[in-house]
């Protein structure tokens, strides 16, 4: 029994090292303490014992002695890499570097340091901010009437146009010395998420110049002469801006664009000779286009001549060029999906520019495509995710309402299972998104420019905003599909598709960029080791190669100890079942790590081809992200015992989802062995979590049927409206006086029950039951209010004929006679 003894207290001492990363000194001085101890106890045959000294060894030497091992095994082993490692394109190198790696990078290593995440500032608004959001914002929504301008006028009304130009929504982000506001990023947030709960054309039309365009470009690169001139034009509204990238033939593959520009001289406004690039190119999608002023354009630049340098191909060029221009087409409209926000195609031919229009002036042509890498993070980690969270709210509100109000078989709809289930996932992801929104842009406005977070958000917001719209409009049915004024959710299900397809569509950012660029750039190593081996760096590769080593043995040991203790010895800033849910995060973080280091292993740059594959590991890296955003966003709302269902509800949907995904990447690996080694290190045990229960769902629900601070604060942000012409201040009217009836009719029914009135359903009985003075006038009031208010909220529009027929343009589309029923 002795020796059973002994290889436990080895293996043991062996985990140990492994995952406390030991140093190879130490592992070279405990493997050689083990291979004395052998050789003296146990006497083994000579043959053996210089068989196991002659591998240790030269072993012992290589770990021991740098110049050795990179002399003899280091240098090959980079020649060998070169040869393997897939080629990378500047364009695809320079989509890797754009950016900042922030939290993502802790929960890819497979160690997420709790304490570090919470003591992240949670986000916030200042006074001025504040007062913005209360005042010219909550005033845009007042005066924006979603059914006239997609409807009527299939655009905002000129007044609109003007508040937004005199407010400055369109400098948020441009510093106040140029004029702008120099807003923060969750202030744009929080500002594009209240006008997107009121109308999407109008929240595109307010965050597409504060994302990806000529501001935004600007600052970041644009020469003093250009910020000067244009900066403060862009904030006061005296330019409209528009950003032209995606044509016919590149629209995810911006990087192979046929539009182009030869460097050439020419005459120019009265000059002669002027340096310059003379483009043709055709653009399409371009939001804000045909009411642009100024034309932010990528094209792809040469230099047949080499007038400007040694090159010929010079590389993805951005200028900024006045829609006015000889040769610019511009003005025409797209028509996307039932919104009315300004989108259009443009196109140039011949059309002549001087070279110190291209943004940041000579210096940066060529570097374009670097240049739109590192501004994408405002459109997707900042507006979609806004927009997103939006929908979420609202829909958490109105339908909650809805379900609440509207009844069936003499009940309330939301009191059906199959309603309160849908009820509760509308709750709990709307959570999530309230979560990865302010946790993401509490980053932005820490400094950090999370690229692969970036990608998580706009992916995983859209998606859940998806899945709410349709659970959404399964609760509503009819109401929801009857379009008309009092309508609040058929124009955003029509929208849907727009935010799902822009900022790089969903599959393309599934499949190919979270996890692709995630694992380089999150991996602690891989990114070092792809660089010193382009750069022949013998000595940083081996650095490298040690580290990321170092790093699988100690994942593999404490995946493997986590996994079969179940999590429960895991570090967590916090207890009870708030610390339960930050072990299996971190459980999961290192099944992840262990996971995606044996499948880049095992496929190397074959996981480019390996889509799926690729698609579910970066699903798991980014519910590992969203969950931390849950975690910290119920730790800075004081960690609320009220709030925790929500919190429950949210952690158990996300740990379920990793854990679907992972058996996925497992079930579809090709090397089963690896597989099988996979699955071991990872769910020893089987599977442990399961889905959110019924109970927990309904408790969601119920959250939704009834006014209560939670269900403010998990809407809080979107507009509500005080007019009571309005669908949604109809909804929360009805929603009160059905709550305040609620008592009177309780005794109703108790009445019925004990035969004081007879069979039937309690709103039936109302005179009756004053008649016998079983409720008071009062009461009997309060119900017909709420029977009023019911009947207000579940009825559709009606229309004229002629408003709906071929004939509608002449017979008068503004006629709002035409209109019967509910109108705004």
């Amino acid at each position: 029994m002795n020796w059973m003894i002994e290889l436990v207290v080895i293996f043991t001492a062996i985990g140990f090292m492994m995952a406390r990363q030991a140093s190879r000194y130490l592992w070279t001085g405990v493997l050689g303490a083990i291979l004395c101890y052998w050789s003296v106890i146990y006497t083994p045959p000579g043959w053996l014992l210089l068989l196991a000294w002659g591998l240790f060894i030269p072993i012992a030497i290589l770990l021991t002695v740098d110049s050795l091992r990179q002399n003899l095994l280091i240098t090959a082993l980079l020649s060998l890499y070169k040869k393997i490692m897939p080629s990378m394109s500047d364009t695809e190198r320079e989509a890797l570097e754009a950016g900042t790696v922030w939290w993502e990078a802790e929960v890819f290593s497979g160690r997420p340091d709790w304490h570090r995440m919470l003591g992240f500032p949670a986000p916030a608004l200042s006074a001025e901010e504040q007062a913005f959001l209360d005042g010219p914002t909550s005033d845009l929504c007042s005066m924006v009437n979603d059914w006239e301008i997609t409807e009527e006028l299939r655009d905002l009304t000129p007044e609109t146009w003007d508040f937004l130009k005199n407010n400055g929504f369109f400098g948020m982000i441009i510093p106040k010395q140029y004029g702008g506001l120099e807003f923060s990023a969750n202030a744009h947030s929080a500002i594009v998420l209240k006008v997107a709960s009121r109308s999407i054309s109008a929240a595109v039309t307010v965050m597409v110049p504060n994302s990806l365009g000529p501001a935004k470009l600007l600052l970041s690169y644009g020469t003093e002469q250009q910020k000067n001139h244009y900066l403060p034009r862009l904030a006061s509204g005296d330019e409209i801006p528009c950003f032209a990238l995606t044509g016919p033939e590149s629209g995810s593959d911006a990087a192979s664009m046929p539009d182009t520009g030869i460097v050439c001289r020419q005459s120019f406004e009265g000059k002669d000779n002027v340096l310059g690039i003379r483009l043709n190119w055709e653009k399409r999608y371009i939001t804000m286009g045909p009411v642009a002023t100024l034309l932010g354009l990528a094209f792809h630049l040469f230099d047949p001549d080499k007038i400007i340098g040694q090159k010929e191909d010079v590389g993805i060029t951005l200028a900024l060029i006045p829609t006015t221009t000889p040769g610019v087409e511009i003005g025409t409209r797209h028509f996307p999906m039932s919104q009315s926000f300004m989108n259009g195609p443009n196109r140039g031919t011949d059309v002549f520019i001087p070279m110190d229009w291209v943004i940041g002036g000579q210096d940066y042509v060529g570097q374009g495509w670097r240049m739109l890498m590192n501004s994408l993070s405002d459109g997707r980690a900042i507006s979609l995710p806004a927009l997103s969270t939006a929908s979420g709210q609202m829909v958490s509100r109105s339908v909650g309402a809805y379900a609440a109000v509207r009844k069936q078989f003499k009940v309330p709809i939301g009191k059906f299972e199959g309603i309160s289930e849908v009820l509760g996932r509308i709750a709990g992801s709307t959570y999530i998104l309230n979560a990865a929104r302010g946790f993401t842009t509490a980053a932005i406005d820490s400094g950090e420019d999370p690229s692969v977070a970036s990608a998580i958000i706009k992916y995983h917001a859209t998606e859940r905003m998806r899945t709410i719209i349709n659970d959404a409009m399964d609760i509503l049915g009819g109401r929801g599909i009857s379009m008309g004024p009092s309508n609040f959710l058929g124009r955003g299900y029509q929208g849907l598709p727009i935010a799902i397809t822009v900022e790089g569509a969903n599959i393309l950012t599934r499949n190919l960029i979270i996890f692709g660029q995630g694992a380089i750039r999150c991996h602690p190593f891989l990114f070092k080791e792809m660089e010193t081996v382009a750069n022949d760096d013998v000595a940083g590769f081996d650095a490298a190669l040690l580290g990321h080593g170092s790093l699988v043995m100690s994942n593999i040991s404490r995946g493997l100890f986590h996994s079969l203790t179940r999590g429960r010895l895991l570090v967590a800033p916090q207890h009870g079942i708030r610390g339960h849910y930050y072990r299996q995060f971190s459980r999961m973080s290192l099944a992840f790590a262990v996971t995606a280091e044996m499948v880049l292993m095992t496929l190397g740059g074959g996981l480019k081809r390996k889509e799926s594959i690729s698609a579910r590991l970066g699903d798991v890296l980014s519910l590992l992200y969203l969950g931390s955003a849950v975690l910290k966003h119920h730790y800075d709302h004081g960690s609320a015992d009220e709030e925790l269902p929500l919190l429950e509800w949210s952690c158990q949907d996300l740990l379920y989802n990793i854990q679907v995904r992972l058996h996925e990447v497992i079930n579809n690996l090709p090397n089963r062995f690896v597989a099988g080694v996979v699955r071991l290190l990872t769910f020893p045990l089987g599977k442990p979590y399961k889905p959110p229960s019924d109970k927990l769902g309904q408790q969601l629900a119920e959250l939704l049927l009834s006014t209560s601070a939670l269900r403010d604060r998990l809407t809080e942000g979107m507009y509500i409206p005080e007019d009571t012409a309005e669908p949604i201040a109809q909804l929360e009217d009805a929603l009160e006086k059905t709550e305040a009836a609620a008592p009177a009719l309780r005794t109703l029914r108790t009445a019925i029950k004990t035969g004081s009135l007879p069979p039937g359903d309690p709103e039936t009985h109302v005179d009756a039951g004053v008649k016998a003075g079983i409720i008071t006038d009062q009461e009997a009031a309060a119900i017909h209010a709420a029977i009023v208010a019911r009947k207000l909220v579940i009825q559709v529009d009606e229309f004229l004929p002629e408003y709906l027929t071929k004939e509608r343009r002449e017979w008068g589309s503004n006629n709002l006679d035409g209109v019967a029923g509910q109108s705004m």
